[in-house]
């Protein structure tokens, strides 16, 4: 051990017990010594070189880029150490979109948006002669990518109302129409658009050249949330695509749907994490804090108060963990991921509020963390369905009605 470097040593401790936090869980009997040395190596690099920028770029609405190649260069995807003989498994891949959420929501939806979107639709909507090519480039990140789904116009209603057009013109395809609030567009090579055939009517899906002519992207300005993700309007005028660049597996909004059962998970996990993040901010506040000679955190009314957060963020670990033991057995069923999404995001709703009210005034500056966790949640909580749409979804497995607006 003596001659372990100081960096190494971080490493090995924070593999010993990453959530002691949450003990009453025992979140680390469900992952190997492997699993955790390399989300030991995560958190070091997280708290040591991403949390002191946070505060100097949230303010200022940027990207911290200089922390990109580092986070791509730890193999945090598929670990060359966990995938000697079968993909790195499913809870692995929750801790670490929870590790993430933990520091900050823009860097884990940043990551995720190429772990999780962009890789889901390359799974399940490309062809196995296009994931033989497209995979290990998604991978290993030579190939960057993001899902456009959402338009200026549709969000909810995106099933029916999607309105980018595809027209099929020889050997290519035309596309015309907008998407937005796409988080990462502008550092993306391709686009991951979803586009209605008009000759079908049926939803397609095309990689599309961030660079090509007709695309036009603008950044979204003035967010008061997830203020470090750059998000993008995109417009697409008569933007061509050869038929090469189609994924031929997405024929339906049925295969969209497959794709937003798996992905909805994912933000489930990092809605967990803000929680994490939260409350442990909440926490080391009260502990060095002190009002009328004592600590704040002796007084009753504020450990009631992380105890509502800990019980909120242990319910929600439980539902995630949950989720992605079916899902690692093949089980995706929408009431599912919705169920999961839904009532982590209002355990996390409640947990940054508490979070930001045991920090007093000091909870509305970025010093204490804890305002970018409270304002970061409120886009957490709409991302990837709102509570009213996982709620119907849940209601209609439920009843067999459908309550959706017709």
């Amino acid at each position: 051990m003596a001659d372990m470097s100081l960096e190494t040593r971080a490493e090995s401790r924070a593999a010993e017990r990453l959530y002691s936090v949450c003990d009453y869980y025992d979140a680390e009997s469900l992952l190997t010594e492997d699993e955790r040395r390399v989300l030991g190596r995560l958190r070091n690099f997280l708290d040591r070189e991403a949390k002191p920028l946070l505060a100097d770029y949230w303010e200022r609405g940027e990207f911290p880029h200089q922390l990109a190649r580092p986070l791509i260069e730890l193999d945090l995807m598929e670990p060359a150490d966990l995938t000697v003989h079968a993909p790195a498994r499913g809870i692995y891949q929750g801790f670490r979109i929870f590790e993430l959420a933990r520091t900050d929501a823009s860097l884990a939806t940043w990551y995720t948006a190429q772990a999780g979107l962009f890789r889901t639709a390359i799974r399940v909507g490309a062809s196995a002669e296009q994931q033989a090519e497209w995979m290990p480039k998604v991978i290993d990140f030579s190939l960057k990518g993001v899902f456009s789904l959402t338009e200026p116009e549709s969000g909810s209603d995106i099933a029916g109302g999607l309105s980018t057009t595809a027209r099929h013109d020889g050997s290519a395809w035309v596309l015309d129409g907008a998407k937005r609030w796409i988080g990462g567009a502008s550092t993306a090579d391709v686009l991951a658009v979803f586009a209605r055939d008009v000759a079908d009517g049926q939803v397609k899906a095309f990689l599309v050249d961030r660079q090509a002519a007709g695309v036009t992207l603008e950044k979204i300005h003035r967010k008061s949330s997830l203020r470090m993700m750059q998000n993008a309007h995109i417009t697409l005028d008569g933007v061509r695509v050869p038929e090469s660049m189609r994924l031929h597996n997405v024929n339906s909004f049925k295969d969209v749907a497959t794709m937003l059962r798996a992905m909805r998970s994912d933000v489930a996990w990092i809605a967990t994490g803000i929680q994490a993040g939260a409350f442990e901010a909440a926490l080391r506040y009260v502990r060095e804090r002190q009002q009328f000679g004592r600590p704040l955190g002796s007084f009753q009314l504020v450990q009631e108060k992380l105890a509502r957060m800990l019980g909120n963020l242990t319910a929600s670990l439980s539902l995630v963990v949950r989720l992605t033991e079916q899902q690692a057995r093949g089980v995706y069923r929408d009431q599912d991921s919705a169920l999961a999404k839904m009532q982590s995001c209002l355990a996390m709703r409640e947990t940054v509020a508490l979070a930001r009210e045991l920090a007093g005034g000091n909870g509305i500056t970025l010093e204490s963390d804890v305002a970018r966790f409270h304002a970061d949640a409120e886009a957490v909580y709409s991302y990837e369905g709102t509570h009213e749409i996982n709620a119907l979804i849940v209601g209609r497995a439920l009843t067999g009605e459908s309550a959706f607006a017709r």
